[in-house]
């Protein structure tokens, strides 16, 4: 057998399921993580709006933090995350992104924000985010704005959230 080095798991400032038990593990045992879902599918980019995806067939309308009041919670959290970006002279997507770069390095871990990207803007933004510093007071402000378990709604549909290893209580 061969140790495992990495671990591809969904983490950013509003799903911080791994911070229960996961995370500790791999620091433990020296497994870095890769998170996707940094950006918590577009809903914490910045770019998204009550009218986003009203056209078409966008799939993130069919999961709860979209959907209704979690939608109008949610995007009132963005716009938290928006007021601390232009304070450090960023976007709301690139502090979402240096956050969960900089919960590795303060703990000497490798944690590396997996972004996809639509349009080369949104590339050009993402990229961005290497060069964005976040200093304790900043770190301080976010853990404020987004506690654990902040976000209204879960990320998938019930039947789907079901299925996840990731969020099931772990077994003595």
């Amino acid at each position: 057998m061969h140790p495992i080095a990495d671990l591809q798991i969904e983490y950013s400032l509003i799903e911080r399921g791994i911070e229960r038990d996961i995370l500790t593990t791999c620091r433990e045992l020296g497994i870095g993580i890769t998170a996707y879902g940094v950006l918590a599918r577009g809903l914490i980019s910045g770019h998204w709006s009550k009218d986003s995806g009203k056209t078409g067939k966008d799939y993130r309308l069919m999961t709860p933090r979209f959907q209704g009041s979690n939608l109008d919670v949610n995007l009132a959290l963005v716009e938290q995350l928006r007021a601390i970006a232009a304070e450090i002279g960023a976007t709301p997507a690139q502090v979402a992104i240096a956050w969960v770069a900089a919960q590795g390095q303060e703990h000497g871990q490798e944690i590396v924000p997996l972004v996809g990207a639509r349009t080369r803007n949104r590339l050009s933004e993402a990229l961005g985010a290497a060069k964005v510093t976040l200093t304790p007071a900043h770190l301080a402000l976010l853990a404020k704005a987004f506690p654990p378990d902040v976000a209204a709604g879960t990320r998938y549909a019930a039947e789907q959230m079901a299925h996840l290893d990731s969020e099931k209580p772990a077994t003595a």
